[in-house]
């Protein structure tokens, strides 16, 4: 067997071929980054969001300036409101404590009016024939026939004569049928004092209750000398 040997390769002190040692890295910088952006759509994409990032930064820090102005704003109106508050309520405790009092009003002057005149009293009316003529009328309405006037007018007429305002001096008997006392006639009028016509209403009524017809009544009163 033969010996081998195997002989050192030469060094060399700069190696020329192969691969190339690797550079140093250097620290990246916004040129550097803008120029490894190939496309000039691309850029101008990242510069136009870059600008808006940069607006939107100046637009918040300018709402919070602004926001902190008012708020500094609305603290130190709140005391200058409260000290015109207080100056107004100081003022008006003022002019009520100084007001002058208010004049008394001027009395209200009232024209006196004039009494109405008392109405003038009835005046009883005196009429014989007028009464017996209103009284021959009125028998039909109580169921008599006309001939029955005779018996009332005799009656009547020893009475009182037909006389309204007859009265009895003894008795105090009043009116054309001498009623007794006179305020009975009221139930028929309250003119039962001057109104004849208000005295025979209640004297028909009275006989056709008490004698049921005029010649009734003067039979009684010729016997008794009333009715």
């Amino acid at each position: 067997m033969s010996d081998f040997t195997i002989e050192p390769r030469p060094q060399s002190a700069t190696r020329t071929h192969g691969r190339r040692r690797a550079d140093a890295a250097q620290p990246a910088t916004p040129l550097s980054r803008w120029a490894k952006i190939p496309a000039l759509g691309q850029r101008a994409a990242v510069f136009t969001a870059a600008c808006a990032l940069l607006v939107g930064m100046g637009a918040a820090g300018q709402a919070s300036g602004t926001a902190a102005t008012q708020a500094a704003s609305e603290s130190q109106a709140v005391p200058a409101m409260a000290d015109a508050d207080a100056k107004l309520s100081f003022e008006k405790a003022e002019v009520q404590v100084h007001a002058a009092p208010a004049a008394a009003p001027a009395p209200i002057a009232v024209a006196p009016q004039a009494a109405e005149p008392a109405p003038a009293p009835a005046v009883a009316v005196n009429d014989p024939a007028g009464a017996k003529a209103y009284a021959a009328s009125q028998l039909a309405s109580f169921g008599w026939a006309p001939d029955q006037i005779q018996c009332l007018t005799t009656l009547w007429t020893k009475e009182s004569d037909w006389t309204t305002t007859a009265t009895n001096a003894s008795s105090g008997a009043y009116g054309i049928v001498q009623s007794l006392p006179a305020e009975k006639m009221a139930s028929a009028g309250a003119d039962y004092l001057t109104n004849y016509r208000t005295q025979i209403n209640w004297g028909l009524d009275y006989i056709k209750q008490s004698y049921q017809s005029p010649c009734g009544a003067l039979n009684f009163h010729l016997s008794h000398n009333w009715y």
